[in-house]
């Protein structure tokens, strides 16, 4: 059985032509951004840091 991991430890280039849709959720202590396209990005405690995390990955193209 394959596994594979959606997660990333920094910002991805966001694929072309792929509608990107981010968002940030609560997990505890820490806020995580994550995109449509199955990314996401590292726990940082500071939520303003994952709203940036979640515009560099949709403005890397």
């Amino acid at each position: 059985m394959a596994v594979t991991a959606a997660q990333q430890d920094g910002p991805e280039r966001a694929r072309p032509g792929q509608e990107h849709l981010t968002t940030t959720a609560e997990q505890g202590r820490f806020c995580v951004a994550r995109c449509s396209c199955g990314w996401r990005g590292p726990a940082r405690r500071a939520r303003s840091q994952a709203r940036t995390d979640a515009e560099t990955h949709t403005t890397l193209r």
